[in-house]
C-alpha cells in the first residue's frame, strides 16, 4: 500500500526536477538568446533611423519642390486662359482650400470666374433620383433630349450645363434664356447653392471631388454620379476638368478613380489628382488649355495618370520657351516647358572652347 508520505516524496520529486530544469534551461539559453535579442533591436533601430532620414530627405525635397512651383506658377500660367470664363464647381466634402488655390491660378492665367456652384448632399441622394428626374422633365426646354443610358444626375447636369456654360464663345457672359428658372429651382430645393453669378455662361468648368472617398453603401453610385455631372458639363461647355487627389488604396467611393474606370468618359473629361499640391492648379490650367483644343488626358501622381502635366500644352511664346535637350540616356529630345525672359536665346550659344596650350620652345 502506497501511504503518504511516498506521495509527498513523488510530488517534492517532481517539483524539484522542474525546479532544477528551469535553473538549468536560463542558464544555458539565456547568453544567446538575450544576445540575438539585442542584435534584432540593433538592426531595427538601425533600419528605422535610415528610414526616418529618407523620409525627411524626401519631404525636405518636396517641400522645396513645391517653395518653387508656387514661386513661378504667375510666370508659368500667364496669360494662358485670356479671355475664358470658368465655373467652379464644389461637390459634397471637397476641400475649399483647394478651390481657393485653383481660383487664385486661374485669375494668373488670365480666366474670369463667372462663380461657384456647390452640389448638396441631397443632390447625391440616391433615394432622391425621382424628386431630380421630376425636377428636370419640369424645367427643361422642349427641345432638350437625353440619351437613354442617361442617369438621373447626368439629366441634371445637362440641364444646368446649359443654364451655366457654352461651347459658343458669342454667347459667354449671357444668361440662357430657355433655362432661365433652373437654377433657382434647384436651389430652392435645396440641392445647389450658388455663389457669384454663375448665370453669365462660362466657356470652361472646373469640379471639385471630394477629399476623402465616399464611405457606405451608396459609395460607388455617389462616384458615379459625380462623373455624371462631370461629363454632362464637359458636353456643354468647351471643357471641364475633375481635380481631386489620387486614392491611396482601391475604394469604390473614390471620384477620380471612378473618371478614370469610365472609358468613354475620362476620353472627353480630363483628371487631375494633385488639387492639394502647388503643382495641381498650374496643371488645372493646362488642362483647360488642352481641352480647348479638343484633347483631353488623366494627369497626376495616381493610377491611371499619363504625367504630372499635359505634356502637349502649348507655351505662349511671349512667356514660355520650349528648350530642346538631349537626354542622358541617347540622343533623345526631351521637351520641357519653363519660363525663360523673351531675350533670353535658347539653346544657349556653346561657349568658345580654350585655344590649346602652345609648349614653350625648347
Amino acid at each position: 500500500m502506497i501511504d503518504f508520505r511516498y506521495h509527498l516524496v513523488s510530488i517534492v520529486a517532481i517539483f524539484l526536477a522542474l525546479a532544477v530544469g528551469i535553473v538549468l534551461g536560463t542558464t544555458l539559453l539565456q547568453e544567446p538568446a538575450v544576445k540575438s535579442a539585442q542584435e534584432l533591436t540593433a538592426q531595427l533601430t538601425k533600419t528605422k533611423e535610415e528610414l526616418r532620414a529618407q523620409i525627411d530627405t524626401l519631404q525636405g525635397r518636396e517641400a522645396g519642390n513645391d517653395a518653387f512651383i508656387s514661386a513661378v506658377t504667375p510666370e508659368l500660367v500667364a496669360g494662358d486662359l485670356a479671355g475664358q470664363r470658368v465655373l467652379l464647381i464644389e461637390t459634397p466634402g471637397s476641400n475649399t482650400a483647394w478651390r481657393e488655390a485653383a481660383q487664385q491660378v486661374l485669375d494668373q492665367a488670365g480666366a474670369e470666374v463667372t462663380g461657384r456652384v456647390t452640389f448638396t448632399e441631397k443632390f447625391l441622394d440616391p433615394k432622391g433620383t425621382g424628386v431630380l428626374d421630376g425636377l428636370v422633365n419640369q424645367l427643361k426646354p422642349v427641345n432638350m433630349v437625353f440619351p437613354e443610358t442617361a442617369t438621373s444626375w447626368g439629366r441634371a447636369a445637362a440641364l444646368l450645363g446649359a443654364s451655366l456654360v457654352t461651347n459658343d464663345t458669342a454667347q459667354a457672359g449671357t444668361p440662357n434664356t430657355t433655362t432661365a428658372d433652373v437654377v433657382g429651382a434647384f436651389e430652392a430645393g435645396g440641392l445647389l447653392t450658388v455663389d457669384g453669378d454663375p448665370a453669365k455662361r462660362a466657356t470652361l468648368a472646373v469640379m471639385f471631388a471630394p477629399e476623402r472617398p465616399y464611405e457606405g453603401g451608396s459609395a460607388e453610385t455617389q462616384a458615379g454620379a459625380l462623373v455624371s455631372v462631370a461629363d454632362g458639363f464637359d458636353a456643354a461647355s468647351k471643357g471641364t476638368v475633375l481635380a481631386g487627389i489620387a486614392a491611396t488604396t482601391v475604394t469604390p467611393g473614390d471620384v477620380i478613380t471612378a473618371l478614370r474606370d469610365e472609358g468613354e468618359v475620362s476620353k472627353r473629361v480630363t483628371g487631375v489628382d494633385t488639387a492639394d499640391m502647388p503643382l495641381g492648379p498650374v496643371a488645372i490650367v493646362y488642362s483647360l488649355q488642352e481641352q480647348l483644343s479638343g484633347r483631353a488626358g488623366q494627369y497626376g501622381n495616381g493610377k491611371g495618370a499619363s504625367g504630372p502635366i499635359p505634356a502637349e500644352a502649348a507655351p505662349t511664346p511671349s512667356h514660355h520657351r520650349v528648350r530642346e535637350l538631349t537626354c542622358p540616356a541617347g540622343p533623345v529630345a526631351c521637351s520641357t516647358r519653363w519660363p525663360a525672359p523673351p531675350s533670353a536665346p535658347w539653346p544657349p550659344a556653346s561657349p568658345t572652347p580654350p585655344s590649346p596650350a602652345t609648349s614653350p620652345p625648347t
